[in-house]
């Protein structure tokens, strides 16, 4: 009976430990500051699980517009950049905005019809590029469960309001100087890639 019981306790404790290791490594760099002067975005792109999107303000706007798409009901897709890295991968940032004078319901049309990506929620998932010289579509990449790398959980939006969004998708051959950029429920645009 003592055996057990000193069994049971010494587990106990390795459980403790290994529970105070990881709270600790978990912690630790929670009070680092960024390393430049620069002051630290609070517009980012919302988190997947958040809800109702209520628009955000980010301290610096953007300067250069590619493209402005314009969609149902008042909503605006504005297009900022589509960088590519050197992963491969191409990733285009702006901001969704509701230009109507009514709260905005984001369409689940703009999530596409793949049945992985619409049971994540609402996203830009159904986004394309279109490469007509080299005769290619491509299509918002996901990750290994289905989830498109993208802006999640979009429903709606305030009057006057937007939201900071991002699509990722592999990126064209570097000949690729021209893509049309299509979401479904808006009109097209061509955006010039560097």
């Amino acid at each position: 009976m003592n055996a057990r019981y000193a069994m049971k306790v010494r587990t106990g404790a390795v459980a403790v430990a290994i529970t105070s290791v990881a709270l600790f490594a978990a912690g630790c760099g929670a009070d680092e500051k960024p390393s430049d002067n620069k002051p630290a975005s609070t517009g980012a792109a919302p988190q997947q699980g958040s809800p109702t999107v209520q628009g955000s303000q980010e301290a610096e706007e953007p300067t250069e517009t590619l493209a402005v798409l314009k969609g149902q009901k008042g909503l605006e897709l504005t297009i900022n950049t589509a960088d590519r890295d050197r992963g491969g991968f191409l990733t285009i940032k702006g901001r969704l905005k509701n230009t109507s004078e009514t709260p905005g319901i984001i369409p689940a049309q703009m999530s596409g019809d793949e049945t992985e990506v619409v049971k994540h929620g609402n996203s830009l998932g159904g986004a394309t590029l279109v490469d007509s010289v080299g005769k290619k579509r491509y299509y918002v990449l996901r990750d290994t469960d289905g989830r498109p790398l993208t802006t999640s959980s979009l429903d709606s939006l305030g009057p006057g309001k937007s939201t900071a969004v991002f699509l990722q998708f592999p990126a064209p051959p570097a000949s690729t100087t021209e893509v049309s950029f299509q979401l479904p429920t808006f009109e097209p645009a061509t955006l010039k890639l560097s």
